[in-house]
């Protein structure tokens, strides 16, 4: 008795104290009802549960949610009854057709259409019609469509079908009326102005996108604004926050609120080498140091630093380097160590490209400074990167490095976008002394193999040049180019030189990078040509007239160390040509150099000087023929007519024997502050032609030289240009050309 009291009182606590334990409940059968078009297995796949499963509350609102989630059922309710699971379903319909209507232009079209939500065949319910709704406004807003209307109708059909039509009315675009900067901005909102991508509206800007309210750009803005702040000092400035605010109709102010914080200075600046590098190798780093303290904070000091270690680390082949910065700031001063280290050996082990469906993979192959098998190193990588780019063959060229597991290698995958390569091209020109116009044919890229074709061809009042060119930027997988021509060239210069000229001939000619920013080329070639007098013309001119072979060796060097090849702010150009005469009827030996140099005298000016040196001597003392003397180009020498100064045999102007310039030209950038269209430049010239080797008599009369303005505007058919050159100094038969202008364009 006393054994059955204590049984029963274990029972009673057990089922008292633990009340959540039950007995197995397991599932026997599945019972699917209501649905049409989505069978009962795919169901069952959702559910994620199987006969013989234990079945309880939490398992029946997990089937519950997930059936949802599936956004394929408008309804859905669950019972469980005798350990059977019976599911009733109400199926969504299915969108068989989306169309969008009230927008006419295709390019927004595009847009909508690749960046909706929504997708034919796919389940149709209110949610994702709102979701898509609000996906389309915000697209608008980011093309500037801030008032645009969407109303969305929905088309019942049979067998459960729907049809979306989203029908939008796009509005006015919202225009940027006003641009504003709030807060601790230290600089003048005109200034500020230039340095942002969203520009207020003018009427002028008619091909400009920049002047409607843009979303992405405003975010872009705020990084604009913030690089050029720490690019001035500010090393802690931040662009607290963007908005629009709505002034009339569809015009907006946008508003930057900007904190700038102190003024921060470069302090000590070192360099930590490795103990086997040579410092010597360094020491245009140490000069960098001694420019740079003491001047405001700027990224892209410390990037022209970095680039300047990746520089001289690749010359002297110093391999797997890793350069970083340690910034230590200290109230307004920042001190800077740059740690130069060996970083762990890696080879390449395969270099995929995508992309490529025009141009053969040799051809980018070549692009490359290290193979498969080499050492790798990031440096040679970007280098191979910049090598493509320069092809002009892609829109984009991307890479990405990947690690091989438990390995000492990487893999490099490139990624190209390729572009058309092939133009047809046009352009015209007129000045007081006549008109030109020029047309031709180019492919950059014939075959996908990197081999260039153009044909183009001149006419003028005075000449008609024609001329076919083939190269190959890579012959035989090297780095060296080789191009070839073919041209004719038919020119009157009866009325300003008494004499005319049928020539014909081809060349063929290599160049290479010899060393770092250094070019030498090497060109053959061939011409015959016919001179023809006039009875006006002197007699030395006339004993010219007859047949001539020439065949001349032309050498060259290049040496480019411009920081970039458009609006250059730094740097120079230097180029030198020589002509030595192989087989020739007057032996002539001709000289050609110019130097450019590069800087800037503040923010967005860029300023060049440039000196020109051209000489032609007979090694035979023969006279130099009529075709061969020198002449002043006239964007060289503005204010004067081309080949109409130096000097004179009669009334005819022959050339001279040696010749010089020496040029000067600055742009203004804060006369058109707010355009992108215009551009306006300063502008002197200085210019000599002397030397007449038949009658020493003949002299070049001295220095012309003129001062002036030129301005360059991008219209919607092309570049046109403007110059306006005036005159200081000039000589007795100089045909001065006050006024000039040029259009050309590309299409």
């Amino acid at each position: 008795m006393k054994s059955t009291i204590i049984l029963f009182k274990s029972i009673f606590l057990i089922l008292f104290f633990i009340p959540n334990i039950a007995f197995p409940n397991t599932l026997n059968k599945i019972e699917i009802i209501g649905n049409d078009r989505i069978s009962d297995a795919t169901i069952k796949i959702f559910i994620d549960v199987e006969i013989n499963d234990e079945i309880n509350n939490d398992k029946l609102n997990s089937i519950l949610k997930d059936l949802y989630e599936t956004n394929f059922f408008e309804d859905v309710s669950i019972k469980y009854l005798n350990q059977n699971l019976i599911i009733n379903v109400i199926e969504n319909p299915i969108i068989e057709n989306i169309s969008i209507e009230g927008i006419k232009n295709k390019k927004t079209l595009e847009i909508l259409n690749e960046n909706s939500f929504l997708k034919s065949r796919s389940s149709y319910n209110k949610n994702i019609i709102t979701k898509e709704k609000i996906n389309i406004d915000n697209i608008l807003k980011d093309l500037g469509y801030y008032n645009s209307s969407i109303e969305v109708s929905v088309i019942e059909s049979d067998n459960n079908l729907v049809d979306i039509v989203f029908n939008i009315d796009l509005g006015k675009k919202a225009k940027i009326k006003k641009i504003t900067f709030i807060g601790d901005k230290i600089f003048k909102d005109k200034k500020l102005r230039n340095i942002i991508a969203s520009t207020e509206f003018r009427f002028w800007k008619f091909i400009s996108g920049r002047k409607y309210l843009n979303q992405n750009m405003v975010l872009f803005d705020e990084r604009l604004l913030k690089n050029f702040y720490k690019n001035n000092g500010y090393y802690n400035a931040e662009i607290n926050s963007s908005f629009a605010k709505l002034i009339d109709d569809n015009n907006f102010e946008l508003i930057f609120n900007i904190n700038a914080g102190d003024k921060v200075l470069f302090g000590e600046l070192s360099i930590n080498l490795p103990s086997d590098f040579d410092e010597k190798n360094f020491e245009s780093i140490k000069k960098l140091f001694k420019k740079t303290k003491g001047k405001p904070y700027s990224i892209n000091t410390i990037d022209k630093i970095l680039d300047e270690i990746d520089l001289i680390t690749t010359l002297e082949q110093y391999k797997f380097i890793k350069a970083n910065v340690v910034e230590d700031l200290n109230q307004n001063l920042i001190n800077l160590q740059f740690n130069v280290e060996e970083g762990e050996k890696f080879y390449v082990n395969k270099i995929n490209i995508y992309g490529n469906t025009v141009t053969a993979e040799h051809v980018i192959r070549n692009q490359l400074l290290l193979d498969e098998g080499d050492p790798f190193s990031e440096i040679l990588v970007n280098k191979s990167i910049n090598n493509m780019k320069s092809l002009n063959f892609f829109k984009k060229v991307n890479y990405q490095i990947k690690d091989i597991n438990d390995t000492q290698t990487k893999e490099i995958d490139i990624f190209v976008e390729e572009k058309p390569t092939g133009e047809i091209y046009a352009t015209a020109g007129a000045g007081t002394s006549g008109a030109s116009f020029g047309f031709g044919v180019k492919e950059n890229n014939f075959l996908g193999n990197g081999i260039g074709l153009d044909t183009n061809a001149l006419i003028s009042s005075s000449q008609f040049k024609g001329k076919f060119t083939i190269s190959n930027k890579n012959y035989k997988n090297s780095d060296k180019s080789l191009y070839g021509s073919l041209e004719a060239t038919e020119t009157n210069n009866y009325n300003t030189f008494g004499y005319k000229t049928n020539k014909t001939g081809f060349s063929i000619g290599t160049d290479f990078e010899y060393l770092n920013d250094f070019y030498l080329g090497l060109n053959s070639s061939n011409f015959y040509e016919t001179i023809e007098t006039n009875n006006e013309a002197s007699e030395q001119q006339k004993k010219q007239a007859g047949n001539y072979w020439d065949s001349f060796i032309k050498f060259n060097m290049n040496y480019d160390k411009r920081n970039q090849k458009f609006q250059t702010s730094s740097g120079f150009k230097s180029f030198y040509s020589i002509n030595l005469p192989i087989i020739s009827d007057t032996n002539t030996l001709k000289n050609y150099y110019n130097y450019s140099k590069y800087f800037s005298f503040y923010d967005k000016n860029f300023s060049s000087f440039s000196l020109y040196l051209q000489s032609a001597n007979s090694i035979n003392n023969k006279n130099i023929k009529l075709s061969e003397r020198i002449t002043i180009p006239s964007s060289r020498l503005r204010g004067f007519e081309q080949g109409r100064v130096g000097p004179k045999d009669g009334d005819d102007y022959i050339g001279g024997n040696y010749a010089y310039s020496l040029n000067f030209a600055s742009n203004l950038p804060y006369i058109f502050e707010d355009s992108q269209s215009f551009d306006l430049l300063f502008f002197a010239d200085a210019a000599d032609i002397w030397g007449v080797d038949y009658n020493s008599s003949i002299q070049g009369n001295g220095i012309r030289s003129s001062l002036g303005l030129a301005l360059d505007w991008m219209t919607p058919v092309g570049p046109l240009n403007f110059s306006l050159a005036y005159p200081i100094s000039k000589q007795t038969g100089d045909k001065t050309e006050s006024f000039r202008f040029n259009l050309g364009t590309t299409f």
